[in-house]
């Protein structure tokens, strides 16, 4: 079932800057927290060094502000990525809340990464970093819809098919006769929220599925 949303509420959903969740998310793994931590570190501390050099010229004040971007890099870096991932939802023209079910579990294991190490002969071999993705293929009465794919854990061992589950649906046609993005979804039989990135402010979806479906029953 799809329920069209109404003006505003797309953006009332996915808020345009990050929220604490959507930036733990950004953040990465350690190994990008140590990436942004040094390209903060020899920005910043170059482009200072050279607003001391300045400091008597007009670019001076310049420099030092850059310093202090460069500094900052690792807060303002996955701000302004969980901005940039919330507007690719954000921008399409035709929004609608989905319930339907989950017609298949699917998981997969995905490569993470790739690097080289040196066996214990000093030969180097190529190591992957793999992780279990699980795939939720979804359902209504009007047929299948798409997929939601995320990293699993150890709560997901509980999805079952038949699930109820509901999530946002957008697309470029406003008879949604082509999908162009899924959200994260929501399960609410289980309590459960999944989804790779938390696009969604979960509760004002589940207030607003609350609300709009039960007025439909």
């Amino acid at each position: 079932m799809l329920i069209p949303l109404r003006p505003g509420e797309l953006q009332r959903l996915i808020p345009a800057v990050a929220t604490g969740n959507q930036f733990r998310v950004s953040l990465g793994n350690p190994r990008e927290v140590l990436q942004r931590l040094m390209i903060a570190a020899i920005g910043g501390v170059i482009t200072l060094l050279i607003s001391q050099s300045q400091m008597s010229s007009r670019w001076g004040p310049f420099w030092l502000v850059a310093g202090v971007v460069f500094l900052l890099y690792v807060l303002w870096g996955p701000i302004l990525q969980a901005g940039q991932r919330n507007a690719t939802l954000r921008r399409y023209p035709a929004a609608a809340l989905f319930e339907g079910e989950v017609a298949d579990v699917i998981t997969r294991e995905r490569v993470e990464n790739r690097h080289e190490q040196a066996d214990s002969r000093g030969r180097l071999e190529l190591v992957e970093n793999r992780r279990t993705w699980m795939l939720l293929e979804l359902e209504d009465e009007e047929g299948y819809l798409g997929r939601v794919a995320f990293p699993m854990e150890k709560k997901h061992q509980s999805i079952r098919r038949g699930s109820l589950i509901r999530c946002l649906v957008l697309s470029e046609r406003k008879d949604f006769s082509k999908i162009g993005a899924l959200s994260d979804a929501w399960l609410p039989g289980l309590r459960m929220w999944v989804g790779e990135y938390p696009f969604l402010l979960r509760p004002a979806f589940e207030e607003l599925c609350q609300r709009r479906l039960t007025s439909r029953r």
